[in-house]
């Protein structure tokens, strides 16, 4: 499969190329997402790489379409303005994020966050009247909030959904215990509130690291003594063991071995 990278609305995004040739870095092209059609930029040559369910350059965008398309971004600010206009107008419990034209004007997007659900019928009337468009909104969730709004992880960089991530994976609080982080909700979880994204990034490499380490809480002899795991240190292929005396020691992990409690019960 022929693949590139385009930006589009501001992401980097894997694309597949099929309809037409020679695409080049700087190229304005069109490319088919879920919600419609959308122009994008061409940030890369094209490779070769098979990727599942991405979207696809439909065909290059003329001079003459650019054009019209930069003339619908530039009525965006008006949009935002009309529509938070009447939503107070109309006191709805929504916080308008972000909006946008599809290719062609054929539909206006209004993206919108709210903790309920929100009867905005009347306010759809409004939007369609003033724009004479179709007219969409989009109730969307507090990670796609933190993905339009942006703002600084706890790294100290611009959150990773607002740079590249183009699709959230899903993150469990297993990831943060195998990579041993404290389960501190402050060190632990994004400007969206939800766990980080960055957590799923090394764990697959840590879970490989660690296929050979006894669990947390196994009972182990070190010379002789019999404690438990208390911490693993899969980079550097140590393991710490509390001892019943209190005392804890830090070794090779192939230097202890497990406790066989079926042979202690019998004993």
């Amino acid at each position: 499969m022929k693949t590139c990278y385009v930006r589009l609305r501001g992401l980097p995004c894997v694309v597949e190329v099929e309809a037409i040739e020679d695409i080049s870095k700087g190229d304005k092209v069109l490319c088919e997402l879920e919600k419609g059609t959308c122009v994008g930029e061409v940030l890369t040559d094209v490779k070769e790489k098979e990727v599942q369910n991405i979207p696809k350059i439909i065909k290059r965008v003329s001079d003459e379409e650019l054009s019209d398309y930069l003339l619908l971004e530039e009525r965006i600010e008006y949009a935002m303005e009309f529509c938070k206009k009447k939503i107070e107008e109309l006191n709805l419990p929504m916080k308008l994020l972000n909006a946008e034209y599809l290719f062609g004007g054929t539909k206006l997007i209004f993206y919108f966050y709210s903790e309920t659900r929100v009867d905005f019928r009347e306010l759809v009337k409004e939007l369609a009247r003033e724009f004479k468009v179709r007219i969409e909104l989009r109730q969307i969730g507090v990670r796609d909030q933190a993905k339009i709004v942006g703002g600084l992880g706890n790294c100290g960089n611009v959150i990773c959904c607002k740079r590249f991530l183009n699709t959230f994976s899903t993150v469990s609080i297993k990831m943060v215990k195998e990579q041993g982080l404290a389960l501190n909700p402050s060190k632990v979880s994004g400007v969206c509130g939800r766990l980080m994204c960055c957590l799923s990034y090394e764990y697959e490499m840590y879970m490989e690291y660690k296929k050979d380490f006894p669990k947390l809480g196994k009972k182990v002899t070190v010379g002789g003594e019999v404690g438990k795991i208390v911490k693993h240190n899969p980079f550097m292929r140590t393991v710490t063991v509390e001892l019943e005396d209190g005392r804890e020691v830090t070794l090779g992990v192939d230097k202890v071995e497990i406790l066989d409690e079926t042979l202690k019960r019998d004993e």
